[in-house]
């Protein structure tokens, strides 16, 4: 077992701060890792140690795996914590870390690897009882040959890119008509997102829902399932609602799942924390669907829900420490939603907006997490993902969780910029959301346009905020200058006439 005394965070933002806070808990020193566009981010302040590594773009800074592993050397750094995004699935980025003796904050190359293609691991996994989307199980490229397999799986289809995410290189096929266009398309995409154009076919699930279990694996052969997540809330299927525990999953069904997602994690001999996805038709079949190996932007309701730490339990396993609790320990207490806050603008198809957070003011209260990277007068940057912070309610039950958020909402003042914000208040009083019934397709069924109209006025109401809140505040400036100088002479008036 060897002890971390110092963790550089490879990522920026909210999720470096998150890391920050378990390890600083933990005794553990922390170092920063900043481009030179977030000079200024409160993540940098917040470390005990911060180095630039490079300009902007991620590719010339937060991606740059040998700079990052050359700054743990200079500082003696023990460990590296990827967080999410940028090099945290990358194998040869967990392997060079290795091989330069730093302890890499999650599983080992080999099971990233594995996981981030999606047909290798279905080949891990299909020797195991794990339910399996009907498909191909090799990448296809002749297109005639691909027809023939479509038609014999029956449309709708869905093409994948083998090492997609994120819903790039992905396309729904409702007709063999449409075929030959959607997988060029495809293909395309996925070379171009991944360098990688290979893609496979499966039967689409209709009405699906994306349900994922949270996991965690020792070194000790300890696995365990710390419940599911519901992400079906999604736009160009990438999450922005996300709650546990489901509101459709029996005890049975949910212990079901949990053992599947073990027996996923066994498959590549995983090791930390991760998450396994799967999907869900309207039958409440499950299918397995891909496993990521990092912490999930949405980890905060698992934290909730069960009193763990995850990230501690990250470090825990990567000092060689096993679980000190069993899967009979764990309970699910309450209920909690997370609205993930993007700057972007719901009413234009979610387009990313940027701007200065001109007001940026977070809710309070019992059962309200913010977890964030700003802090208000910051630009929201062009280089990286539009994710403002991450905004969770927790209640002793769902409807309260859900109340709880409203008014969270109600409280979250950000003036600027276009933000999911109104769009998160129109999920959590749909009829849908509250009774439980709905699925990944909720945006392309439920808002329509005279529902964003009704953001849009949402919209209006902040600017008009933002003009009495700059009013005020002009007006405190005045009688400030005027108690500091003694007359009406004041600086703000100075200043204007020069």
């Amino acid at each position: 077992m060897r002890k971390i005394k110092k963790i550089l965070i490879a990522n920026r933002g909210e999720i470096a701060i998150r890391v920050m806070r378990s390890a600083k808990d933990m005794g553990i020193k922390t170092v920063a890792v900043f481009s030179e566009a977030d000079r200024g981010m409160p993540h940098v302040k917040y470390a005990d140690e911060a180095v630039c590594i490079g300009e902007a773009p991620s590719n010339k800074s937060y991606l740059l795996g040998n700079k990052i592993i050359d700054v743990c050397k200079n500082l003696n750094v023990d460990a590296i914590h990827p967080g999410y995004g940028f090099l945290s699935e990358n194998a040869d980025f967990a392997k060079e870390v290795t091989d330069a003796g730093i302890i890499f904050i999650g599983p080992d190359p080999e099971a990233i690897h594995v996981m981030g293609n999606k047909l290798e691991a279905k080949a891990a996994v299909k020797d195991y009882d794990i339910p399996m989307v009907p498909g191909t199980d090799e990448p296809v490229s002749d297109i005639s040959e691909a027809k023939v397999i479509a038609k014999e799986i029956g449309y709708p289809i869905l093409i994948k890119a083998a090492a997609g995410g994120g819903g790039k290189g992905m396309r729904v096929v409702e007709e063999e008509k449409n075929f030959d266009e959607q997988i060029k398309l495809a293909v395309n995409e996925a070379k171009s997102a991944f360098g990688d154009g290979s893609v496979f076919i499966e039967r689409y699930v209709n009405s699906p829902r994306h349900i994922e279990i949270q996991i965690l694996a020792d070194t000790h052969g300890n696995t365990l399932y710390l419940f599911e997540r519901e992400c079906s809330i999604q736009r160009r299927h990438q999450k922005v609602v996300e709650e546990a525990p489901s509101a459709i999953l029996t005890p049975e069904l949910r212990k079901k799942m949990g053992e599947s997602a073990v027996e996923v994690a066994k498959a590549c001999n995983y090791k930390g924390a991760g998450t396994v996805e799967f999907l869900m038709d309207e039958k409440l079949n499950y299918y397995f669907l891909e496993m990521n190996t990092r912490l999930q932007v949405e980890h905060p309701v698992t934290e909730f829900i069960t009193g763990t730490d995850l990230v501690k339990e990250q470090i825990k396993i990567a000092e060689g420490q096993a679980i000190n609790f069993k899967q009979e320990d764990l309970q699910i207490n309450g209920h909690a939603i997370e609205l993930r806050v993007y700057a972007e603008d719901p009413t234009n198809n979610f387009l990313p907006d940027i701007g200065k957070l001109k007001i940026y003011k977070k809710p309070e209260g019992i059962g309200i997490r913010v977890d964030d990277g700003f802090e208000e007068g910051m630009d929201i940057p062009i280089y990286y993902d539009p994710m403002i912070s991450k905004l969770t309610s927790y209640g002793k039950n769902r409807k309260e969780a859900i109340a709880r958020m409203i008014r969270a909402i109600d409280d979250y003042k950000i003036c600027g910029v276009k933000t999911t914000l109104s769009f998160g208040k129109f999920v959590m009083q749909h009829d849908a959301f509250i009774s439980g019934n709905y699925n990944t397709h909720f945006v392309k069924e439920f808002y329509t346009d005279s529902d964003k109209s009704t953001t849009e006025n949402d919209d209006s109401d902040i600017a008009a905020m933002m003009a009495v809140y700059a009013l005020l505040n002009q007006k405190a400036t005045i009688k400030n200058d005027v108690l500091n100088n003694g007359s009406q002479n004041s600086n703000w008036k100075n200043n204007r006439l020069k």
